[in-house]
C-alpha cells in the first residue's frame, strides 16, 4: 500500500512539513517532519510492528501516545546509543532514523518464539511457579533459559556518549498537561503574576484539540490552530512562565515535589545534535500549587481476538487522522459502548474511508449520534458484540453477533470485512500522578472509571483528568483550577472568562455502559480475550487467579503480571479490575485499584543519572598537595568525599612492594603523610569544655592549653562511631579532629545536640577542614626535619612532649605543630593555612632529603597503625562495638555523664562473651588472611554447623616483623589470648592461627 493511499493533508498536523527518510527493519520508508514512527508507518500501510512478550503474538499500533502497550521498537544500531522499548507512538522520525522490531527472531514475520503461542493453553498465568518450583534442582535447571527468554529489547553494550543533566526549579503554579484545561489554567495563573511552569508530554500544545476535525470547533471566534498559536505565544513571552514541550511529569512526591523529564534531542538527526545541549534533562520542581491536567486514557474492549494488528483505539484513529493526516485503514468498523467513539466513524466517513458498520454493545446509544449515523448512511448494530476476528498479521474481517438483555449471545454471526477496527470501552481519567500524590480516588458510575475525590497535597485536577470531557466544561474547569491555584499561591486574580467554544454537540463522552469481558462464540478453552497486550494477560488468566485464591487486586496483578509492563497498565488496568470484579461478584469500587507508582512512564537511565556520572558521579575533594601526589605517580583511593594518595609506586615496583618500602622508611628513617583530609572542627565558647565532656567518653575539664587528648565518641546505644585528637588552644577554644569520612556526620551530630538538647550551652562550632593543610612527619629522624622547618619551636622530644601542640612559624608563615602519632613512631603534625599546603610539602621534601624522607600513603598508614594495635573506626568497628570491646576501658570516665554512658551498663553490653578486639597471627607467617574472613573455633570448616566466633577486620604483611599480622573481633577474645583458632577459607582448608594482644609492637618486644 503506498503512502499516498493513506496520507491525507490537513491545515494542522504535518501538512507542508519537510519529507523525512527513515528505515524500519532494514526497509526504507518516507514520512514528514512532525510524524511519529507510528503515524509514518500507518501512512505507509504498515500495521504489524512488534511481538508480544509471552506468546510472541503479532502486535500493531493500539494508541497514539504514551498509553500504547504494544508498539515497542528498538531504536538505532549503535551499541552505545541504541535504545530498547521505545514507543513507536512517541518516537518522532528524523532523517537517518533506524528502528527495529524487538522480541522476535529471526524476523518479525517469522518468529521462532511464536511457538509459545501454539502452546498457549499450557502456559497460563503463574505456570512457571508450578512447573519450575518442584523438586530440588528444577529451578536451577531452567533458570538460565527463563532469564534468557525474559526481557524486551537489547540494552546498549558500550558507554553512553550523550550528556544528561538535572536542574532544580521553584514555581508558584506547576501545570501538567497542555490540553484545553491545562492551557486555560496556565494562562489564568500567569495573568495573576505567578511564576508558572507548563509541562506538556508531546511536541505540541493542544492535547485533545489536535485530535478533532480542525473545522469542527471555534475558540473565541478563531480556528483551533490560530487559538493555540495565540495562547502559546502569549505564554512564552511572559518572563515568569516556562513552557516545556516533550516533557513528561513522571513522579509526584511529598511537599509538591514533582519530577519532569524533558527530551531535547531525541527528535534531531544524530549528526545535527548540539554538543552544548543534553539529550535529556530532569527538572526537579518544587511547586507551591500543582494543577493536574493530564487528560484521560481510552480503554480497549476485551473480546475474543482483540489483539490483532489493525485493531486500534477509536480516539487514536482520530488523532492519526487529524493531527497527522493519516487514514489508518481503507475500510473501518467501530466497536464501542459509548457515544464518543461514534465520532471516529463520522470523521473516517468524511475523510473518505468506508465505514462498514458501528457495533455498539448498548441497546440505546445516544439519539444525537444515532441520528447522525443514519444521515451519513452508516449501518449501526446495537445490542451487539464482536465475537471473533481474522487476519494474522493484519486484521481482515470479524464476526458480529447480537446480545440479549442479559448480555448473552443470540442469533447467528454476521461477518464484516475491514482492515481497521476502532474500539473504545470508554475513557478513564489519568489519575496516576494524582494517586502518586496520595490523593484518594472514587469510582464514578457515570464514567465507569475512577476519578479524583480528595487531594492530599496542594493540588487540583482539571479537565478530563477530573472526569470532565465536554470541551466547554474543560475550559471552565481549567479556568477554575488556574484561578484557585494562583490565589492559593498568594496572587490576586481578576475574574477571567473561559474561551468561547462552539462546535459539534455530539462530540462528548456520554451514555457509557460497562462491558468488561464480552462473550465469545468459541468454547471457553479456545477463547482468548486479551486484557494486557504487552504481557499477554487474558481474561481467563485473571479468572484463574481468583480461583487460585488471589482475590486481592494487588496479588492478582503480580500473579498474572497485569499492568507490569513498560506501559504500567495504562490501557489494561481498569479492564482487569472489571474482569476481577466479575469473577469475584463484587462492584469494581470494592475491588479497588493497584498502587500507582513512579515513574509514570519509563525514564532513561541516563536521565536518572544526569550529570552525576564519571568524575561527576560524586564530587571529589582534593588536598592542596594533590598535584604533587599525581606528579609522583601516586595511586589514589576514595575516602569519604576525598581522594587520598594510597601509595607511591616507583618504576617497576608493585603496589605491595611500594607499601613495604614506605613503611620501612617510616620505622627506620623519616616519612611524610598528607593528612589534610582529617576532619577539623573549631569549637569555641565558655561551655566548650562541658560540651566536650558530654560528647567524648573521657574527661576534658582539666585539659590545659597547649595539650591534646585522644577521645572516643559513642552513639546513644553505646557503640563507637568516631574518634580523634582534640587540642586545647585556650580555655574556651578547642581544635577537634575526626576521621576523614566521619567529619560531616560528626559535625551534624554535635550540632543536633546543641540545637535540640543542650540549648543552655554557650558553644559555637565551625568546620575548618578545608582551612588547614596537614603534613604528618614520622620516624626516628622526624624531629630533625621538623627542626629544620620551624623558625621558633624546638621539636626535640624532650622539649616538645607527646600529646602537646605549639604555635610557631615556617619562613614567617604561622603554623600549628602537634606532637601526636598514629603510627607508634615519633611523629609531628604540622597544620598550615591551606593556601600554603603545597609550599609546605615542597619545603618538607627539601628539608627532609638529607634524612631520606619518603612520602607514604593511606595503605602504609593503615599497616603502621595495625602494627601498634590502633583502631580505624569503620574498619575495626562496625556499629556494634563498645569501648570495652576494644579493650579501651581506660578511656571511659566513671565520674560524669556522656552520650551513650547508660547504654554501657546494659546487660548485653557488659557480657563477658562479647566480641573483643584482638590480634591474630597465622602459624604460617607468609599467609596474609583476607579481610572479612570468618574465624572459627575448630578446623571442621565444611560442617555448616561449625559456629563462627568472629571475623578479621584488618590484615597485612608487616615488614617490621617480616610476617603477616591481622586484627579482628573474636568472641571473648581477650580470654582467648594464646589459644588456637582457625580462619575459614572459601576454598581449601582453614588457616590455623593464634590469638594475641592487638599491639604487635609490644608482642614482639619493639619499643614505641
Amino acid at each position: 500500500m503506498s503512502m499516498q493511499t493513506f496520507r491525507r493533508k490537513y491545515p494542522a498536523g504535518v501538512n507542508g512539513a519537510a519529507p523525512v527518510s527513515f528505515r524500519f527493519n532494514g526497509r526504507r520508508y518516507s514520512g514528514f517532519a512532525g510524524d511519529t514512527l507510528a503515524s509514518a508507518l500507518l501512512a505507509n500501510g504498515v500495521h504489524m510492528i512488534a511481538r508480544s512478550f509471552k506468546y510472541h503474538r503479532p502486535r500493531g499500533i493500539l494508541g497514539s501516545g504514551s498509553d500504547d502497550p504494544a508498539a515497542l521498537v528498538q531504536v538505532g544500531a549503535d551499541p552505545a546509543r541504541t535504545v530498547p522499548n521505545v514507543r513507536a507512538t512517541e518516537l518522532e522520525i528524523y532523517d537517518g532514523l533506524e528502528a527495529f522490531s524487538q522480541n522476535c527472531w529471526p524476523s518479525l514475520a517469522f518468529d521462532v518464539g511464536s511457538v509459545n503461542d501454539a502452546f498457549g493453553r499450557f502456559l497460563p498465568a503463574g505456570f512457571y511457579y508450578k512447573t519450575f518450583m518442584g523438586p530440588p534442582g528444577n529451578w536451577m535447571m531452567f533458570e538460565g533459559l527463563i532469564r534468557r527468554a525474559a526481557g524486551l529489547g537489547k540494552s546498549p553494550t558500550a558507554p553512553d556518549p550523550d550528556r544528561y543533566e538535572h536542574v532544580n526549579r521553584h514555581c508558584d503554579v506547576l501545570v501538567i498537561g497542555a490540553g484545553p484545561a491545562g492551557l486555560t489554567a496556565a494562562r489564568t495563573a500567569a495573568a495573576s503574576g505567578a511564576r508558572v511552569i507548563l509541562a506538556e508530554e508531546t511536541p505540541e500544545l493542544g492535547g485533545r484539540l489536535l485530535s478533532i476535525e480542525p473545522s469542527s470547533r471555534r475558540m473565541d471566534g478563531q480556528s483551533i490552530a490560530d487559538w493555540l498559536q495565540g495562547v502559546e505565544t502569549g505564554l512564552t513571552h511572559l518572563p515568569d512562565v516556562t513552557v516545556l514541550k516533550r516533557t513528561c511529569a513522571f513522579g509526584y512526591y511529598g511537599e509538591n515535589w514533582v519530577a519532569l523529564v524533558e527530551s531535547l534531542q531525541d527528535h534531531v538527526p544524530e549528526h545535527a545534535r548540539r554538543a552544548d545541549l543534553p539529550r535529556h534533562r530532569v527538572w526537579r520542581v518544587r511547586a507551591a500549587q500543582v494543577v493536574l491536567a493530564t487528560g484521560a486514557i481510552e480503554r480497549p474492549l476485551v473480546f475474543h481476538g482483540n489483539d490483532r494488528p489493525g485493531i486500534m483505539l477509536a480516539g487514536a484513529v482520530r488523532t492519526y487522522l487529524h493531527r497527522y493526516g493519516v487514514l489508518a485503514g481503507r475500510t473501518a468498523v467501530v466497536f464501542t459502548n459509548n457515544d464518543q467513539a461514534w465520532m471516529t466513524a463520522f470523521d473516517l466517513h468524511v475523510a473518505g474511508a468506508e465505514v462498514a458498520a458501528i457495533v455498539d454493545t448498548r441497546a440505546e446509544p445516544g439519539p444525537n449520534v444515532t441520528a447522525k449515523a443514519k444521515s451519513l448512511g452508516i449501518e449501526a448494530f446495537t445490542s451487539a458484540t464482536i465475537v471473533e476476528t481474522k487476519g494474522r498479521r493484519r486484521l481482515s474481517h470479524m464476526s458480529v453477533m447480537s446480545l440479549d438483555e442479559n448480555k448473552q449471545l443470540t442469533g447467528g454471526p454476521r461477518w464484516l470485512y475491514a482492515d481497521l477496527l476502532a474500539v473504545s470501552g470508554g475513557w478513564s481519567p489519568n489519575v496516576a500522578l494524582f494517586s502518586q500524590s496520595r490523593g484518594r480516588l472514587q469510582f464514578d458510575d457515570a464514567l465507569q472509571a475512577f476519578r479524583p475525590e480528595r487531594s492530599w497535597q496542594a493540588e487540583r485536577s482539571a479537565g478530563a483528568a477530573d472526569g470532565v470531557f465536554d470541551f466547554a466544561a474543560c475550559f471552565a474547569s481549567g479556568l477554575q483550577a488556574g484561578t484557585e491555584a494562583a490565589q492559593a499561591a498568594g496572587f490576586a486574580t481578576d475574574t477571567p472568562q473561559a474561551p468561547a467554544c462552539s462546535g459539534d454537540p455530539t462530540d462528548g463522552e456520554s451514555g457509557i455502559e460497562p462491558a468488561w469481558d464480552l462473550p465469545s462464540a468459541k468454547p471457553p478453552a479456545r477463547t482468548r480475550a486479551f486484557v494486557d497486550l504487552q504481557n499477554d494477560v487474558t481474561s481467563k488468566d485473571l479468572q484463574l487467579a481468583v480461583r487460585e485464591g488471589y482475590v486481592s487486586v494487588e496479588h492478582a496483578k503480580r500473579y498474572t503480571t497485569l499492568g507490569m509492563g513498560t506501559d504500567q497498565g495504562k490501557t489494561s488496568s481498569l479492564n482487569g479490575f472489571g474482569v476481577l470484579a466479575g469473577a469475584l461478584g463484587k462492584p469494581i469500587a470494592d475491588v479497588g485499584v493497584t498502587t500507582f507508582r513512579p515513574p509514570f512512564k519509563p525514564v532513561p537511565f541516563g536521565a536518572v543519572a544526569g550529570q552525576h556520572v564519571g568524575d561527576h558521579f560524586h564530587p571529589r575533594r582534593t588536598t592542596p598537595m594533590h598535584t604533587w601526589h599525581k606528579n609522583q605517580g601516586a595511586t589514589f583511593e576514595v575516602v569519604g568525599d576525598w581522594l587520598r594518595a594510597r601509595t607511591y609506586p616507583r618504576a617497576g615496583e608493585s603496589f605491595e612492594d611500594a607499601v613495604q618500602r614506605e613503611c620501612v622508611a617510616a620505622r627506620t628513617q623519616t616519612a611524610v603523610l598528607d593528612a589534610s583530609t582529617l576532619g577539623k572542627i573549631d569549637i569555641r565558647g565558655r561551655d566548650a569544655r562541658t560540651f566536650l565532656n558530654r560528647v567524648y567518653t573521657n574527661a576534658w575539664m582539666k585539659l590545659a592549653p597547649g595539650r591534646c587528648r585522644y577521645g572516643l565518641m559513642l552513639n546513644e546505644d553505646g557503640m563507637v562511631f568516631d574518634d580523634g585528637v582534640t587540642a586545647c588552644i585556650s580555655d574556651d577554644h578547642f581544635h577537634l579532629t575526626t576521621t576523614t569520612g566521619g567529619a560531616a556526620g560528626v559535625l551534624s551530630w554535635m550540632e543536633d545536640y546543641l540545637q535540640t538538647e543542650w540549648l543552655d550551652l554557650d558553644v559555637f562550632m565551625t568546620s575548618v577542614t578545608e582551612q588547614w593543610a596537614v603534613a604528618s612527619i614520622c620516624g626516628p629522624e622526624s624531629w630533625r626535619v621538623v627542626g629544620a622547618l620551624l623558625d621558633d619551636i624546638d621539636p626535640n622530644p624532650d622539649a616538645f612532649p607527646f600529646m602537646s601542640h605549639r604555635t610557631g612559624h615556617i619562613a614567617g608563615v604561622p603554623v600549628r605543630a602537634f606532637r601526636i602519632s598514629f603510627t607508634g613512631e615519633l611523629s609531628y603534625e604540622i597544620n598550615i593555612p591551606a593556601r600554603y599546603g603545597l609550599w609546605l610539602w615542597q619545603q618538607i621534601m627539601d628539608k627532609g632529603a638529607p634524612y631520606g624522607i619518603t612520602p607514604y600513603g593511606t595503605e602504609g598508614m593503615h599497616l603502621l597503625r595495625a602494627e601498634t594495635g590502633f583502631i580505624i573506626v569503620g574498619q575495626d568497628t562496625d556499629g556494634t562495638v563498645t569501648p570495652y570491646d576494644l579493650g579501651m576501658d581506660w578511656i571511659v570516665k566513671s565520674s560524669a555523664d556522656f552520650i551513650g554512658r547508660r547504654s554501657l551498663t546494659r546487660s548485653d553490653t557488659s557480657r563477658a562473651d562479647r566480641r573483643h578486639f584482638v590480634g591474630v597471627l597465622t602459624d604460617d607467617p607468609a599467609i596474609v588472611i583476607a579481610e572479612g574472613s570468618h574465624v572459627i573455633a575448630t578446623a571442621e570448616e565444611q560442617d555448616p554447623r561449625t559456629p563462627l566466633i568472629g571475623h578479621i577486620t584488618s590484615s597485612y604483611f608487616s615488614p617490621t616483623f617480616e610476617r603477616s599480622i591481622a586484627l579482628g573481633l573474636i568472641d571473648a577474645g581477650r580470654n582467648r589470648v594464646g589459644e588456637r583458632v582457625y580462619v575459614a577459607q572459601r576454598d581449601g582448608e582453614p588457616i590455623p592461627a593464634r590469638v594475641t594482644q592487638p599491639n604487635f609492637m609490644q608482642h614482639f618486644g619493639r619499643a614505641t
